[in-house]
Formats: structure tokens, sequence, C-alpha cells
């Protein structure tokens, strides 16, 4: 990826850390930027100030002229990354954002921050609703009653909601947990994973990597956002549809999954807003660490199981969905007599 032309008027300091949100502001030109804003922010890194992202980034360019991208801070590498990916993900960005002035380059951030948050806002209007058909069995009703278009009963107020929202580890059926829960005397940060995030809601404390992200609400909520409404309760198809058509996506990432983990446990907690400042619901917090695990090197093998499993979910076509031949199965036999044979014919060859 070409990134060693920086732009000619490049703003004098760096602001805050871009990966986390700035305030809201209303881009009001039709640009094709805010469509990719909004796949961008579902995919690749929702919660991020985008004008910052680009100011940020194009000083730190000019900066890396002389100074290897090692020497910067974590979170500056991190937050480099993720700019790397928005140039790689729109290959005519960085050339637009040349030779522009600092109010130019903000304004390009506001289009494309106006298409994450205008997504991120529609989907957490769907899944208020959409949350109340997947939290309980076929046929059977929500008691007491949950509302639609209300979350005020929802979160720990709600004998089902808080089951799903308890952090793993804690005792939903302890009265005094739950009381304690109900009343916040036990606050839960948002590094404290829900148990809905769990297959079965079963987590298993000495293998906490066991069903973690492979549950049946997760999967639903993904092919509500990613695929197609009535996708949720139908069974994968080759075909693709909704916003995966819409962007050629035909993988899953594990920022979609973290995404899709934070608009989830939003639509069973009791507020009503999306908002940074809320601590209650913590989910900048959430959604960072959970990007956090899926990102840490050390985890690969565990991750990338999981996104073959998450592929074979969503996308059972695709190369990603194919999993390892069993050792010692017929076709796992056969292939290796195939490959002894082709290796001994080289040998004659060659001799």
């Amino acid at each position: 990826m070409a990134t060693q032309e920086a732009t000619s008027s490049i703003p004098s300091k760096r602001g805050s850390s871009a990966l986390q949100m700035g305030p809201r502001k209303k881009a009001s030109l039709s640009d094709p930027l805010v469509s990719h804003g909004r796949h961008f922010g579902r995919t690749v890194f929702a919660l991020c100030n985008y004008p910052s992202l680009l100011t940020n980034s194009i000083l730190r360019l000019e900066q890396m002229e002389d100074t290897s991208l090692e020497d910067f801070s974590a979170e500056e590498r991190r937050e480099h990354g993720v700019f790397e990916q928005l140039l790689d993900s729109y290959p005519s960005l960085l050339e637009r954002l040349k030779n522009r002035s600092e109010e130019e380059i903000l304004h390009v951030g506001e289009l494309i921050g106006k298409g994450a948050a205008g997504t991120r806002g529609d989907n957490t209007k769907t899944l208020k609703s959409a949350i109340l058909d997947w939290i309980c069995l076929k046929g059977e009703a929500i008691q007491p009653p949950l509302h639609r278009n209300s979350k005020i009963d929802r979160g720990f107020n709600h004998e089902l909601t808080g089951s799903l929202l308890c952090p793993a580890g804690l005792n939903w059926n302890d009265s005094q947990m739950k009381e304690n829960l109900r009343s916040g005397e036990t606050l839960v940060c948002g590094d404290q994973w829900p148990i809905f995030l769990y297959a079965n809601q079963t987590y298993d404390p000495e293998d906490p990597w066991c069903g973690l992200l492979r549950s049946h609400l997760l999967v639903s909520a993904y092919k509500h956002v990613f695929t197609s409404l009535s996708s949720v309760d139908q069974e994968p198809k080759a075909t693709r549809s909704g916003n995966t058509r819409l962007h050629g996506m035909n993988l899953v990432t594990v920022a979609s999954i973290a995404y899709i983990a934070t608009q989830v446990r939003f639509a069973l907690t009791s507020s009503s807003v999306f908002s940074r400042t809320d601590m209650t619901t913590d989910s900048e917090t959430f959604y960072h660490s959970l990007l956090d695990l899926l990102e840490d090197t050390d985890e690969s093998k565990e991750v990338d199981e999981l996104l073959v499993w998450w592929n074979c979910q969503v996308f059972p076509t695709s190369s990603a969905a194919k999993q390892s031949i069993t050792a010692n199965s017929a076709l796992s036999k056969i292939q290796q007599k195939h490959l002894a044979l082709k290796q001994t014919s080289n040998t004659v060859v060659s001799s």
C-alpha cells in the first residue's frame, strides 16, 4: 500500500486518540465515502473518531519519513493500522487527501464518520425489536412481556434479559447476586463479558475460550445486520444478499463479530441511547476489550478456529469456512497416497 506521500497541509499537532467515538457532527453532502463508512464501521473499526484518525495519521506519515512506526506508542500503532486498512479498502482516499487543507481533511473524516454513525444507529434501532424474537424458544412468550419500542424494563430489571447480561462467572440464580446487579451495588464494567456471548450460555472458568462468541443469539443478529432480515431463520445459502452483497463481503471479520456483540449487548440493556458517555453500558470498553482479544497474536489459533466456525454459519461456501481434512479419514489417505506417488515420480525423473 502506498503511504509514502502525505498531504502538503499537515495539521500542526495530533489530537486525542482517534480510536474512540468523537462528537457527532452532520456531514450534509452525499458522497460515496458515506456508504463506505457504513461498511467500514461495521467490519473494521466501529467506535472511531474519523476526522481525528485522518489528521493524526497524515501527520504521522510525515513523521515516519524520519521515524519508524515501531517508535510510536502501541495506541498510535494501532490507530495507524486502522488508517492503513481504510486506505486499502478505499484506494483513491489517499489521493483525495493530498494537498488538502486541514478543514477539507476533517470534512472527509466527517463523511466517513457519518456513514459509520448512521449504520450504527440503524442497526441499534432494528435490533431493539428483533432481539425479542431470538431470546426465547419459538412459540413461547416472554414473561412478563417486553415492549418492542421501549427498553425501560430490560437489562437486569427483567429475568430473561438479566440472565443473558449476567457476567460470565457470576451466578444469576443467586438471589443476592441478582439483587446486587439490579440495585447497582455490583457494578458491571465493559470488560466483564455477559454470558450470552457463550454457546448455550455455558461458561467454563477452566477453559474460558470454550464456546466464546459462538452463541445462536450472536449468529441471528449477525445475519440480521449483514445478510438480510429474512435470513435469520433460514438455512445458509450459497448466494449472498443484503450488506454483504452490496460491499462484496464474503468473509467474517473479527471486528464485525465484536460489533455485533456490542449491538446485542446494548439491545438487551435498559439504556435507550447509544452514547460514549454512558458509563452504565460502557459499550466502548466492551467493544475494545473484545477487539483486543481477537487481534492478539498470542490468541491466533483460537481466533482462526473461531473465524472458521463463523464462516460456516454465515458464508458456508467460502474457502475460509472449509475446515482441514480429518486425520486418518478415507479422503486423507487417498491424498497421502497421491502425494507419495507424485514424490516418487519426481524422484525417478530427477535421477
